[in-house]
């Protein structure tokens, strides 16, 4: 029986096992079924930590519930950093993904800040099937249309809409993940503007859908909203879990995202019970 812990950021839910003991046999399709929220525990991601590379606290490895391998993902990077950082008695420890190292600093009133990295603005870091403006991609359905696109290690456009109560995100979501414009897919977000410094956002998440949510959605919302001059470089960013404080820092173009982590439950589990 293998230990298991349940965290979440805002709940972003992750299942979190721990390999750097040993190597797990965790494959895609274990993965997605352990993920399953009826036949498995169930999570938005699913987390495997892994042995520190050299400059790293811990290498984490990220995948969506349908087993797809994730580069970033905000709410878990604040997450994994406060076990690490408990563990060592640090506050500030350095999570490597396989998008690259996020510094992670213990604030405050139970707080976490990740320096998620820059945001990448070329149309061929989001990635776009063809060459495009990335603060206008050309891609519209239904109500929604014009999106900013940015990677935040991860691919994301940012539809931005005068009302998201009236957005059925449920139906748009998919479709947008999907367009041919994003060969590898897409995080989609619906954000309003309420204020120059407050956000209202719904996120769609590639592979895992609607979320409570998403820490570098979070990310790219700042940083679409400050390229399109719809706010100033730091806002409230308020999701249906709750809200995250970002900033898109101009010195050198990263982003800071600032906010909570949980346990919500450990246990064990039997690997060989979920698909090999």
């Amino acid at each position: 029986m293998l230990p298991f812990r349940k965290m979440h950021g805002l709940g972003n839910d992750f299942v979190v096992l721990d390999a750097r003991a040993h190597a797990l046999p965790i494959t895609p399709a274990r993965a997605a079924a352990i993920a399953d929220r009826r036949f498995g525990i169930g999570c938005d991601q699913f987390i495997v930590l892994e042995p520190p590379p050299a400059g790293a606290d811990v290498f984490m490895r990220i995948r969506n519930p349908d087993g797809s391998e994730a580069g970033a993902c905000g709410n878990a990077t604040r997450c994994i950093a406060s076990l690490v950082a408990d563990e060592r008695g640090a506050d500030r420890v350095v999570v490597r993904t396989i998008a690259g190292d996020l510094p992670v600093e213990r604030l405050p009133g139970g707080l976490w800040r990740a320096d998620m990295g820059p945001a990448r603005l070329r149309w061929n870091d989001v990635p776009l099937a063809q060459e495009a403006d990335t603060l206008h991609v050309p891609l519209a359905l239904g109500p929604v249309s014009d999106p900013a696109a940015c990677s935040m290690g991860n691919p994301h456009a940012t539809f931005f809409v005068p009302d998201l109560d009236a957005i059925d995100v449920a139906t748009l979501g998919p479709a947008l993940e999907n367009a041919p414009i994003f060969p590898d897919r897409a995080n989609i977000g619906f954000a309003q503007v309420l204020s120059p410094d407050h956000i209202r956002l719904v996120m769609w998440e590639r592979g895992a859908g609607m979320t409570l949510a998403c820490g570098s959605g979070a990310c790219a919302t700042i940083v679409n909203a400050a390229r399109r001059g719809l706010t100033g470089r730091r806002a409230t960013i308020t999701m249906p879990g709750g809200d995250l404080l970002l900033e898109w820092r101009e010195a050198d173009g990263h982003v800071l995202m600032t906010g909570p982590v949980a346990t919500a439950f450990t246990g064990t589990l039997d690997l060989d019970a979920y698909a090999p």
